[in-house]
């Protein structure tokens, strides 16, 4: 997109929106300076952009990058006033940062599924990482492997339904000593000598 389509998009999407923007600004930070900072700063921010054809709608995009630009003064700022804190929940902000138990649970899962796909049959766990791991078309697994594509078909959904499988089985997963605790050991280890 070259500057002048560029600035012909932003007078007719985003310029008209310049007022509700600075109004809704207003009721949320602390001084007219700082909406003029963060208008600002968008108006930049959108003029850097080198392609705006993912943009669907302009109002919401200019609220949104203002939103971000306040979150990220706040965020910057040496002095955290408790005005600020105000403002943060003002923006209905939720931060896409996951807290250290969802790190460690995330961690926690890539293991188990890393250990499921581990545990497949050879030739199910072969095509099952080619195809679905490392993204290879069917068509080169099958080279590689020296198989037919319909047979990279069938393992690679056989190693996925056997791994969803035993998700499921873990998820429900009766405690230890239940009635259903033997029971459950025993589906479970059938599925992983498959």
């Amino acid at each position: 997109m070259n500057r002048a389509d560029l600035v012909a998009w932003v007078g007719t999407h985003i310029l008209p929106h310049e007022a509700d923007v600075r109004a809704w600004l207003k009721r949320r930070v602390r001084s007219e300076a700082s909406v003029d900072d963060v208008v600002q700063e968008t108006y930049c921010r959108i003029a850097a952009l080198g392609d705006v054809s993912h943009i669907k709608d302009g109002r919401a995009y200019f609220f949104r990058a203002a939103s971000n630009i306040v979150i990220e003064q706040i965020r910057r700022a040496r002095i955290v006033h408790i005005d600020s804190v105000a403002e943060m929940e003002a923006l209905n902000v939720v931060d896409d940062e996951p807290t250290p138990d969802r790190i460690v649970a995330g961690r926690h899962d890539l293991l188990r599924v890393k250990a499921l796909i581990a545990s497949l049959p050879e030739r199910c766990r072969q095509v099952f990482e080619l195809r679905r791991i490392h993204g290879l078309p069917q068509r080169e697994v099958a080279e590689r492997l020296g198989i037919t594509e319909n047979v990279v078909e069938q393992q690679s959904m056989r190693g996925l339904r056997l791994i969803l499988k035993a998700l499921s089985a873990e998820e429900t997963a009766p405690t230890p000593g239940s009635s259903r605790s033997t029971k459950w050991y025993e589906q479970r280890n059938r599925v992983r000598n498959r």
